[in-house]
């Protein structure tokens, strides 16, 4: 659907919409609407529990209950959403658990039709009217960047419109700027997920490269884009060797955001492989179908910087958005080739599907010459931190474990599932060569998420922050919608980028 978006300090029942959503709290009594709900309650004749209990509800989080206004409200329809237990001693309400009842509410809308939008009770929804918990700043965010992610709809290849919402946010006073911020994270988010569910056929590398120029443009953000004889020419071995194999040549986008006020500038590297067939070392098919996400990393670091930009964080950002198509062309690349990394490093290409950690390496040699406090790469790069983490997690490997950690903690903090990964001594040596400076996999299988980070490091600065975000697990969501989080792409690491850019621009660099 397509969302329109404003806030109000109205009470709940006097929201005119078709669609007013409230939280639903469990008790030991049994369900309870949420705080700030007593002017609906009083409307609907005090029966609001009773009716909640009658229908089934518990509260449990996301859980959904429809009541009908009745007449007795100006919503047409109540929603009420589970919220869980409510915090002690009036405490906010968890971020993340607001994120994903606004989340799971909204996509409810947009599944359903709304009883008399049109007259007759067969139209779509109209109008919906957020009466969650928001009357703090984080709330306010937390359910506008949940109702607007959960409102995700991809609809290019689909005959029929989206559907058009107008969305209130009933919130407290003061929170317009909470509010904002909440759109900007979620338009971000959403940036990736279409890029994400886009056919590969409509997004070679050159093609990416032109929607980053756009969008740079919009937030007047720096844009420089080399082609592949440019990269061929200066050097950069992992792009060059990878794209080779395609007829659609490889692209390296620099983006460059930069603010007066700024004393730190932080370098993202996104992998942007736009399809990933694991060229002469080819995959098997059914590995193949979800392979137009292996360019999320890259699609991530667009829309962080646009963000930041967007929010005009006083940090600067470099953007590293490393393109190529990975195919098994008569010119790809063959196992043992030795290409040489941008700077200089040879690598022994022994396994043409361990692509995407080549492409990084020339982006994260390259970032060095930006003199970045903090460099963070973004990758679907490994199937084994699937292996190890399984779908929803990302795992976060940095250049201390102290980093590794509070980068996982602030991603968590952000809404992202992460855990922290350890880098042992002995999985390095796995990537010595007898031909090169090292290998692009190790003859092990074991740890193979570790591995590639330690792969990385290789290339890191001396002396700079380093944090590596394997997201191969959650950037593409192959099961059922839950929360906010739709099927197909779900644009993991945009939240965590952007709040490791606002630590930054607060002078805290993770491991300081």
């Amino acid at each position: 659907m397509t969302v329109s978006l404003a806030f109000s300090e109205s009470a709940p029942e006097t929201a005119e919409a078709d669609v007013l959503v409230i939280g639903v709290i469990q008790t030991p009594d049994g369900p309870a609407a949420g705080p700030g709900l007593a002017g609906v309650d009083e409307a609907l004749g005090g029966t609001l529990a009773d009716t909640l209990a009658a229908l089934g509800a518990t509260g449990e989080p996301e859980e959904l209950t429809k009541i009908p206004g009745g007449g007795k409200l100006a919503a047409t329809l109540v929603l009420g959403v589970g919220l869980g237990e409510a915090p002690a001693d009036g405490a906010p309400f968890d971020a993340e658990r607001l994120r994903r009842a606004a989340g799971a509410a909204l996509r409810s809308v947009g599944q359903k039709k709304a009883p008399g939008a049109d007259g007759n009770g067969t139209g779509a929804h109209k109008s919906v009217a957020l009466a969650l918990p928001a009357l703090t700043a984080q709330e306010a965010e937390a359910v506008t960047t949940g109702a607007l992610l959960g409102a995700y709809t991809f609809r290019r290849y689909r005959p029929t419109p989206a559907i058009d919402v107008a969305l209130t946010v009933l919130t407290g006073e003061g929170n317009a700027d909470a509010v904002r911020r909440g759109e900007v994270i979620a338009a971000a988010v959403n940036l990736v997920r279409d890029l994400v569910n886009t056919s590969p056929l409509d997004l070679p590398p050159a093609a990416l490269a032109a929607e980053a120029e756009r969008v740079a443009a919009e937030a007047g953000i720096a844009a420089e884009v080399l082609d592949e004889t440019a990269l061929r020419e200066g050097g950069y071995g992992g792009l060059t060797g990878v794209g080779q194999g395609s007829t659609r040549p490889p692209r390296l986008i620099r983006l460059s955001y930069t603010h007066p006020e700024a004393t730190q500038t932080v370098a993202f590297i996104g992998r942007g492989i736009t399809f990933d067939s694991g060229g002469l070392s080819l995959k098997p098919p059914k590995s193949m179908e979800t392979m137009k996400c292996d360019m999320s990393g890259a699609a991530a670091v667009l829309a962080a910087t646009k963000a930041v930009a967007d929010l005009a964080l006083p940090v600067n950002v470099v953007a590293y958005l490393c393109a190529a198509e990975n195919m098994p062309g008569g010119a790809a690349q063959r196992p043992s080739d030795v290409i040489r990394i941008y700077g200089g490093k040879t690598v022994e290409v022994l396994n043409t599907d361990a692509e995407g950690r080549l492409v990084l390496a020339d982006g994260i040699a390259r970032s060095a010459e930006d003199g970045p406090a903090l460099i963070v790469d973004v990758a679907t790069l490994t199937g084994a931190a699937t292996v190890a983490l399984g779908g929803r997690t990302t795992g976060v490997m940095g250049s201390s474990d102290e980093v590794a950690a509070e980068v996982a903690e602030i991603m968590r903090n952000a809404g992202e599932p992460a855990w922290a990964m350890p880098f042992p001594e002995e999985l390095r040596k796995g990537l010595d060569s007898t031909v090169a400076d090292l290998a692009n996999v190790a003859s092990e299988r074991g740890g193979g998420m570790l591995t590639a980070g330690l792969f990385l490091k290789e290339f890191v600065p001396d002396g700079v922050t380093w944090a590596h975000l394997d997201i191969a697990g959650p950037a593409f969501n192959e099961g059922a919608p839950f929360g906010y989080t739709p099927k197909g792409g779900t644009g993991s690491a945009v939240r965590a980028l952007v709040a490791l850019a606002a630590k930054a621009a607060a002078g805290r660099l993770p491991g300081a």
